[in-house]
């Protein structure tokens, strides 16, 4: 893969063969995000589990104390006075059965996050196929299926992000923008890493965590070391 000239100069600073403390890793990935728009800053998180048994998933949301810069869009799937609750907590889009053929048939996806009530769930089944492989199907352990849709909404809105293993058993999750402090950046990264450390399967032998890499959309990836987790 041939890269720009920007990411070559910024690839200079970076040191391929170490791996750097947290702190350090965060002020590099900042210093090298030298787009022209408000970069997002990255984490990749290869373990040593095996997504393909179900005893070694690792699935969960987190808080990040300082949001992550971005306008998270909610649609809410309820009935009743969920409607009007997730109206009132701020929700983008609400609504029940009526928005089915929107999404299955127009294609229509203008939204970040869906949350649904449990009772809910029959109805939003039907569209497994479409949100499924977009990863926004509400799950309870996300806690995105649930009657307390003013936490969820509240909780997606202030920062809450999912995590959850890839195909080839890597979780990647944003941490907030170039923008953001060094230390807004670091509490981001240490509440989502406190998050990770404590989802780790009892059923995984050997070790958990094998590499982080921080990285800036557009910028080289820089190797966080592991050895405190």
């Amino acid at each position: 893969m041939k890269h720009g000239k920007k990411y070559n100069e910024a690839a200079k600073l970076v040191d391929r063969a170490v791996l750097y403390e947290p702190a350090e890793a965060i002020a590099l990935a900042k210093k090298t995000a030298t787009a022209k728009f408000d970069e997002t800053i990255e984490v990749h998180i290869r373990t040593g589990c095996d997504g393909r048994h179900a005893e070694q998933q690792i699935r969960g949301a987190v808080v990040l104390p300082n949001g992550t810069g971005k306008t998270v869009k909610v649609l809410v799937f309820a009935k009743g006075d969920k409607l009007s609750e997730a109206e009132a907590a701020g929700a983008d889009f609400v609504g029940g059965e009526e928005l089915i053929p929107k999404i299955q048939n127009d294609g229509w996806l203008d939204f970040d996050v869906v949350v649904a009530t449990p009772d809910m769930m029959g109805v939003v089944g039907r569209l497994g196929k479409v949100l499924g492989p977009k990863g926004l199907m509400p799950n309870p352990k996300a806690g995105t299926v649930t009657m307390d849709v003013t936490k969820a909404i509240n909780d997606i809105k202030a920062g809450k992000i999912e995590y959850r293993l890839d195909k080839t058993n890597i979780v990647h999750v944003p941490v907030g923008k170039a923008s953001f402090t060094d230390e807004q950046l670091n509490e981001n990264f240490n509440a989502l890493m406190d998050a990770i450390v404590k989802a780790k399967p009892s059923a995984l032998k050997g070790q958990y965590l094998r590499s982080i890499t921080l990285t800036s959309t557009m910028g080289p990836g820089v190797k966080v070391s592991v050895a405190k987790y």
